[in-house]
C-alpha cells in the first residue's frame, strides 16, 4: 500500500502548497526508492522546514531555490549553530544535501548550494556501553522483581526475554518489537530481522535467549503463530518501542545503573563484548547490519580503552 503524502502532515510555518510542491516527491523518493525508515524521513522533514523557514524569514525564497549559492548555505549554517549542537547541525545539513540533490536530477536545480559547505568538526564520542558484570546484573532484574512479587510472571518473563534479545541478538529496538516467530528459526536459535533501508540479516540469538524465549512462549504467549508478535501484552497486541523503552529505565533503576542508557546501549554493549572476546570486525559488522566497516569501527576504540587500562593496572612497565 502506498504511504499516505508526507505533505498532509503539518510542519508549522511550511505553507501546505510548499510541501505538496517541495516536499512531498522527495519524501515518496526516500520512503519508496530509498526505503529509509520513517524516522530518518521526519528527521529530513524537519531539515527541509528549517531551512524554508529561514529562507523565508530572510526573504531569499521568494527569488527561488536555484537562485541560492554557497554564501546563502554559509549563512544558513552560521545562524543554524546559534540553535543547534554539531551533531544535530551535520544531520540537518546531510539531509539538505540530499534534498538539492534529488531536485537537481530531476531537473529543478542546477547545481547543489550546500555541496561544498564546511561545518564544525564533529567530536569523536566512543559509544556508552555496560561492562559484562553489569550487563548481569541488568538481566538479572525481572528474576528478583518476580522473587520479590513486585512483577507478575508475565510481565517478568516477558520483560527478560525483552532484555535477552537485546544483548543477546544486538538487535535495535525497532528490530524486537517487529519480531514475529515466524522470523525465528528455533531449531537454530537464529532470527531474520529486518534493519535498516529494509534490509535483511540473520542474527544468532544465544543459549539464554532462546531458553527465555521457549519458556515465555510456552508457558505465557497468547499466541505463538508465524504472525503472532514476539514481544506482545497481556492482550496479544504489540508492544511498542516506548514501551520497552520505559520497562529499561525500571531495570536500569533497579540494579542502580545510569538512568540515561537507552535499548540502542544494549547493543553497544553486545558489539563490545563480542571484540573483546576476540569476534573478528568484519563478522561483528555483519551482525549488526552495518553497511559501512567505519560505522562498526568505532567500537574498537573501546576495546583498546580498555586493553589499554587493563595494561596500565598490570604491567610493570606501564
Amino acid at each position: 500500500m502506498r504511504p499516505p503524502p508526507a505533505a498532509a502532515a503539518d510542519e508549522p510555518g511550511v505553507p501546505a502548497a510548499v510541501l505538496a510542491d517541495w516536499w512531498a516527491p522527495f519524501a515518496d523518493y526516500l520512503a519508496l526508492e530509498r526505503r529509509c525508515s520513517p524516522h530518518t524521513v521526519r528527521n529530513y522533514r524537519q531539515a527541509f522546514a528549517d531551512f524554508y523557514r529561514w529562507l523565508a524569514a530572510a526573504g531569499r525564497w521568494e527569488g527561488g531555490l536555484d537562485a541560492l549559492g554557497p554564501r546563502d548555505a554559509r549563512d544558513f549554517a552560521i545562524e543554524a549553530q546559534r540553535r543547534y549542537d554539531r551533531r544535530t547541525l551535520h544531520n540537518r545539513v546531510s539531509g539538505l544535501r540530499t534534498f538539492c540533490k534529488f531536485w537537481r536530477r530531476k531537473g529543478r536545480l542546477s547545481g547543489n548550494p550546500l555541496a561544498g559547505l564546511s561545518l564544525p568538526k564533529l567530536e569523536r564520542r566512543l559509544p556508552k556501553f555496560l561492562t559484562e558484570e553489569q550487563m548481569k546484573l541488568l538481566l538479572g532484574g525481572p528474576q528478583r522483581l518476580l522473587e520479590n512479587e513486585g512483577a507478575d510472571a508475565f510481565t517478568a518473563w516477558r520483560d527478560r526475554l525483552a532484555l535477552e534479545l537485546l544483548y543477546g541478538g544486538g538487535l535495535r529496538v525497532s528490530e524486537l518489537v517487529g519480531l514475529t516467530y515466524g522470523a525465528i528459526d528455533r531449531a537454530n536459535g537464529v532470527a531474520r530481522v529486518r534493519g535498516k533501508g529494509g534490509k535483511e540479516r540473520l542474527c544468532p540469538l544465544g543459549r539464554v535467549a532462546m531458553a527465555v524465549l521457549d519458556k515465555f512462549s510456552r508457558e505465557f504467549a497468547r499466541g505463538t503463530g508465524p504472525d503472532d508478535p514476539v514481544l506482545a501484552t497481556p492482550a496479544g497486541r504489540p508492544l511498542g518501542p516506548r514501551s520497552v523503552q520505559l520497562m529499561l529505565k525500571r531495570y536500569l533503576a533497579l540494579a542502580g545503573l545510569p538512568h540515561d542508557l537507552t535499548p540502542h546501549k544494549l547493543r553497544h554493549a553486545y558489539a563490545t563484548h563480542l571484540l573483546n572476546a576476540g569476534a573478528d570486525l568484519r563478522l561483528v559488522q555483519e551482525l549488526l547490519g552495518h553497511a559501512q566497516l567505519a560505522t562498526t569501527q568505532v567500537y574498537t576504540h573501546v576495546s583498546v580503552a580498555r586493553l589499554k587500562d587493563v595494561y596500565d593496572r598490570a604491567h610493570p612497565r606501564a
